[in-house]
């Protein structure tokens, strides 16, 4: 990158402050498992949050006020928290099986620093896996929602404290006297004579023959000498020498290169194959076979397959989208949108604006891809799964066989951005396994990622406002989506939670999802976010930050709206309106960083965007240049558009466990802002996306990557860490949305602002040969 980057770091050193969602230094019960070494659970339905203390504020509390996103997720994992287990070897390292999915958010390494913390050892002895399909675990193995740290910091806390008053008790015993005249460092235990004893030493001694339940002490804040200060990855080496194994990294013997040949439409069918037993005998092609997705051909190198796959004819049958375009698209959710209020209160002055947020790919740099070992009595599958029960399920069912015959391996994934919410790879893989009665290594093309994987769903967001003095009386917000898929295991999890809902009614799931993240964080009187969604004819999936992107983009504009009309500037606008310390702090470090309010060329601009989700708050200020010169600069035949300059970014997570690790988690967040904002898109014509590569869909690139980017994180404000995966999206698209608009003095309503521009590529064709990937990146360098 080459933007100059300030991290500016605030240390979480400290004792807690006793907000309503702190927890003090106070007493847990978990459980001694029975083993050869030592090993320590969390109880089941621990009490980990208290509930926030009411408040009495002008406009009525959003449902997600009360009961979020997170607060369902947490809940449901908790009746199988006493299955969250740390091991103690006998070579004196900690291993933990993490039963969420490590995408590159960094989990495993906050994990691991949280047990080390606890437990007074090197990050280093501590070691993760990711955990199998375990059905015992029920929701607690769903990896979204920027929930896990959230959901487990405090059992695993109490699992590593547990295990070492087990070892502190065992060292008693061994070396004389009171567990609590010990000291220890880095896995070793001092006893006031200068004895010592290791954890290794000790981990089959201190080990139970029987489950045991113990009540235990969690270390106070004021002790923490990992949690809060910057870390390194844990695997950072491991990823940069090139030795990290993700799934196409594995040699399952006999698993040969298999890829898919697509239908032409989102979802079309094979009607028939005119040429499989020509095309099995090219040369390394082993196998040619009819999967409900496309026709699936298995060869020794991928480069054959490549070859097989261009030389099928195949005859199509319809998808679920045919006919499809921006503009029907467009009209469907014009049609659907739900009405507002019919009346605005007496004399006040309404603003109102739709907005429209096209289709935008969810994929990940690491294309769908999993291994699949299939025979007539079990099953093997390697992939990246975020949600491996649902998968295991569904898998299990779709061969014929009981869950229990079919094992999931989770793998780390080299991104996610919700796409490996769904097994889409692994589900194809087993069922060609099944048929060709051999091991496959299945990967997606790009194109296929593009054209026939998971998309954000299109939407419009209708808003209106009412003002009156120097009050805001109204503010209503009408947001109208293509349908949402969340039959990936959260709907489930609604379902037994908070809600009797049929089976595969998605809008229900899709509502609940919008009502718990979705909230006006202003007072503004009477407030009142709705969503309805339509048309399930495409795929569709919760694209990073699911749906508070867009809808914040929306409110931030038209917050700007307001504070224009009421004679206000901007900031202290928000700062007027929003609803808690918290908020303003955060708005209050951007706008005094970023040198808010300073003279800048005409142009250019800064702009302001304020987002609260996940038990937190964030705030960006973005400055951009809308001139001539920048905006018609072209890359790939295609004009660039105006280029953001600057981000200051503020995040508060309640308890930052990983200052650094979280400063990364923003800056890809920010990323993913300013291309929503600005570029990144997909264009449906004819029943398919135009795109079909990276290098047709405008992510933010270097080219328009912010020459500063100062990310701040701010000191605790809670004892519990909040969500941070996604954090990074919502302000940062609404900020600079906000920028364009005073440097332009147009309110962008279309998103992405190029969208509407002309193509800046050649639509590669929707039926085979597969196109090359560009190997020339100097080509397109700026």
């Amino acid at each position: 990158m080459s933007s100059r980057v300030t991290r500016t770091i605030t240390s979480a050193r400290g004792e807690h402050p006793p907000g309503p969602n702190g927890i003090s230094r106070r007493r847990f019960l978990g459980y001694l498992i029975a083993g050869p070494t030592l090993a320590a659970a969390a109880p089941f339905g621990i009490d980990m949050f208290t509930q926030p203390a009411a408040a009495d504020i002008p406009s009525p509390p959003n449902p997600s006020d009360l009961y979020d996103l997170s607060d369902l997720l947490t809940d449901a994992a908790m009746p199988t928290s006493n299955l969250i287990t740390v091991v103690v070897n006998t070579d004196g390292t900690v291993a933990f099986a993490l039963p969420r999915a490590e995408v590159g958010q960094g989990i495993t390494t906050a994990i691991a620093m949280t047990i080390a913390d606890e437990m007074d050892l090197a990050i280093d002895a501590v070691t993760i896996t990711l955990e199998d399909a375990n059905p015992l675990l029920v929701w607690n193995q769903l990896t979204g929602g920027s929930n896990t740290m959230h959901a487990m910091f405090t059992p695993v806390r109490v699992a590593a404290a547990l295990a070492q008053q087990q070892l502190l008790s065992a060292a008693a015993v061994v070396l004389g006297g009171l567990p609590s005249d010990f000291t220890v460092r880095d896995g070793v235990i001092t006893a006031p004579s200068g004895q010592t004893a290791t954890y290794g030493s000790l981990a089959k001694r201190a080990a139970v023959t029987k489950t045991t339940s113990m009540s235990v002490d969690l270390k106070a804040a004021s002790d923490f000498t990992l949690i809060g200060t910057p870390q390194p990855r844990i695997d950072a080496l491991s990823i940069v020498t090139g030795q990290k194994q993700f799934t196409m990294d594995l040699d399952v013997p006999g698993a040969l290169p298999t890829m898919v040949c697509r239908p032409p439409t989102i979802n079309g069918t094979v009607l028939g194959v005119s040429n499989i037993a020509q095309v099995q005998a090219m040369p390394g092609i082993t196998n040619v076979v009819i999967i409900p997705t496309g026709v699936a051909v298995r060869g020794a190198t991928f480069g054959q397959c490549i070859d097989a796959v261009d030389a099928l004819d195949v005859t199509w049958g319809p998808g679920t989208a045919d006919g499809a375009s921006d503009a029907s698209v467009l009209a469907e959710l014009q049609n659907a949108q739900l009405p507002l209020l019919p009346t605005l209160p007496l004399l006040a002055t309404p603003i109102q604006q739709e907005f429209t947020f096209y289709f935008a790919s969810n994929g990940a740099l690491e294309t769908n891809c999993a291994i699949a070992d299939v025979g007539p009595d079990s099953a093997e599958i390697w992939s990246s799964f975020k949600s491996p029960i649902v998968a295991q399920e569904t898998i299990a069912e779709n061969l014929g066989m009981l869950p229990t015959q079919v094992t999931c391996h989770v793998m780390e994934g080299g991104g996610s951005f919700g796409r490996h919410l769904f097994w889409d790879a692994a589900l194809e893989a087993a069922l060609v396994s099944q048929q060709v009665g051999a091991p496959v290594k299945l990967m997606w093309h790009r194109t296929d990622d593009f054209r026939q994987g998971r998309t954000h769903p299109m939407c419009t967001s209708l808003v209106r406002a009412s003002y009156l003095g120097d009050n805001v009386l109204t503010f209503e917000q009408r947001h109208t989506s293509v349908s949402t898929n969340f039959s990936h295991g959260l709907g489930e999890i609604i379902s037994a939670t908070i809600a009797d809902i049929p089976e595969g009614d998605f809008l229900a799931y899709s509502q609940t999802v919008f009502e718990l993240s979705q909230s006006v964080p202003y007072n503004f009187g009477l407030t009142d976010q709705l969503l309805n969604e339509v048309d399930q004819g495409f795929n569709t999936g919760s694209m990073r930050n699911v749906y508070s992107p867009d809808v914040t983009c929306a409110t931030e504009l038209i917050v700007d709206q307001l504070a224009a009309a009421m004679g206000q500037d901007p900031y202290q606008f928000r700062r007027t309106f929003l609803q808690d310390a918290r908020s303003i702090a955060v708005l209050d470090k951007v706008a005094e960083a970023g040198k808010w309010g300073r003279t800048m060329p005409a142009g250019t601009a800064q702009g302001l965007g304020f987002h609260s989700e996940y038990k937190g708050r964030a705030a960006a200020l973005v400055e951009i240049d809308c001139r001539p010169a920048t905006v018609n600069r072209k890359i790939q035949n295609a004009y660039t558009g105006p280029r953001v300059t600057k981000v200051v970014f503020a995040v508060d997570v309640g308890l930052p466990i990983n200052p650094l690790g979280l400063q990364a988690q923003m800056m890809g967040g920010i990323m993913d802002g300013i291309a929503k904002a600005l570029t990144y898109s997909l264009h449906i014509q004819d029943g398919i996306p135009l795109e079909g590569s990276w290098d047709n869909a405008y992510y933010t690139r270097q080219w328009n990557v912010p020459f500063d980017l100062d990310i701040i994180v701010m000191p605790p404000t809670t004892g519990v860490p909040g969500g941070a995966g996604e954090f990074g999206v919502a302000p940062s698209m609404a900020a600079v949305a906000c920028a364009y608009a005073r440097a332009t003095g147009t309110m962008p309503t279309t998103f992405p602002i190029n969208h509407n521009l002309p193509l800046g590529f050649t639509p590669l064709p929707t039926i085979p040969p597969i196109p090359e990937e560009p190997t020339n990146g100097l080509k397109y360098a700026y």
